[in-house]
């Protein structure tokens, strides 16, 4: 263990979530591996926990979809959580109903107290994770590397996923406002106006974050068995924040949204902000775009990324955030699944990894805790 401050979930607990009617899972260990037969429900447990944080998880599922078939409609997550400011209590679930009726919404609990919404969760917890969905991140569209940039930063700068929101919130109101046959132009250009401030707040942000990897990737290039990348922010409006102060950017964006209202009432969205901004991530070593790079050659990159994120949001929050790395190790030789281990004791923070064979997890022994799933349950493996 360290001394230093550290993030840990020590209790674990799920109602009617997926495939469990009910699992408690307790362990206060730095390294926790799941392993099992696929479909047992390893990843399962790995988007309960993302759920401890804003948004709707590593899955970007909809909340009626988490709901255990053949169980009551609603379910339920509650954590125990080690936190550098103590411990603090986690709840989260979702029954059919939000205060406003629509079906949409959770109930979100802090020290049992009832709070607005998911974002107070940002205040407690600090997440990144790696699935094999993004192993094909960097061939994918833009979208899929702006989001995995925007978790980035929201790990270290909690208001960060709430500015994003209320960005693509007014933006879908102005697209809604444009496809009208006479469109209120004052209320346009108050639109407008919210939009520019929270696109140069956003591209601020990025910026900084953007920053702290450049510096945590250049730190890690001589010790690390992963290989390390080349990053760029291609951003209008982040061109815009790194070159003019931030009132003049706002008056430029606002400007560019006025005179673009024909091409965004044509297209049927709006064409230019921060939402269009893309990630460039080159292969360091061979000096060649990701997307090019094979798969295997991919899937080290982001593995040596995200390992650079964690020490960039432990640099500038003092703790590194809880990694949840589904089937990380599934594709790495032996040295490499040392290696990794190895990072991640070294950031201190708690990280659950998954997979179907608990040889894959053998440098861990002695060192981490193994949980068999199978079943609906999770049973801890006992060393020899």
């Amino acid at each position: 263990m360290t001394d230093s401050p550290r993030l840990a979930i020590t209790r674990l607990t799920l109602t009617d979530f997926r495939n469990y009617g009910g699992l408690r899972l307790k362990s206060d260990a730095q390294l926790v591996a799941l392993t099992g037969a696929n479909g047992a429900g390893k990843t399962n447990i790995l988007e309960a926990i993302s759920l401890m944080a804003p948004g709707r998880g590593l899955r970007g599922a909809a909340f009626e979809e988490l709901a255990r078939q053949g169980g009551p409609a609603s379910w339920a997550i509650a954590a125990e959580v080690e936190t550098p400011h103590g411990p603090v209590s986690l709840g989260t679930g979702w029954s059919g109903q939000s205060e406003a009726g629509d079906g949409g919404g959770r109930l979100v609990v802090i020290d049992g107290e009832v709070q607005k919404g998911s974002g107070a969760l940002a205040q407690h917890m600090r997440l990144l994770w790696l699935t094999p969905a993004q192993d094909r991140l960097f061939a994918g569209p833009a979208s899929d590397r702006r989001r995995f940039l925007d978790r980035l930063v929201a790990a270290f700068d909690p208001e960060h996923a709430a500015r994003v929101l209320v960005f693509e919130k007014v933006m879908r109101e102005r697209n809604l406002l444009l496809a009208e046959t006479r469109p209120d132009g004052a209320w346009l250009s108050s639109l407008e106006a919210q939009m520019a401030e929270a696109a140069v707040a956003i591209s601020a942000a990025r910026l900084v974050g953007l920053e702290a990897l450049q510096t945590h990737i250049g730190e890690g290039r001589s010790e690390s068995s992963f290989p390390w990348a080349e990053i760029a922010l291609e951003g209008e409006i982040e061109a815009l924040v790194a070159q003019k102060p931030a009132v003049q950017v706002e008056d430029e964006y606002r400007s560019i949204l006025r005179d673009s209202r024909g091409l965004d009432r044509a297209a049927g969205r709006t064409l230019r902000g921060p939402h269009r901004s893309d990630l460039g991530v080159v292969h360091g070593p061979k000096g060649m775009a990701a997307g090019l790079c094979s798969t295997g050659e991919q899937k080290a990159l982001l593995i040596g990324l995200v390992l650079a994120q964690a020490r960039a949001v432990k640099g500038m929050a003092g703790v590194a955030p809880i990694l949840l790395l589904d089937e990380v190790a599934a594709h790495l030789d032996r040295v490499r699944r040392k290696s990794l281990i190895e990072a991640l004791r070294a950031l201190g923070s708690q990280s659950w990894m998954t997979g179907t064979d608990a040889e894959l997890f053998e440098a861990i022994i002695g060192q981490g805790a193994i949980f068999h799933v199978e079943d609906g349950q999770a049973r801890e493996v006992m060393e020899d």
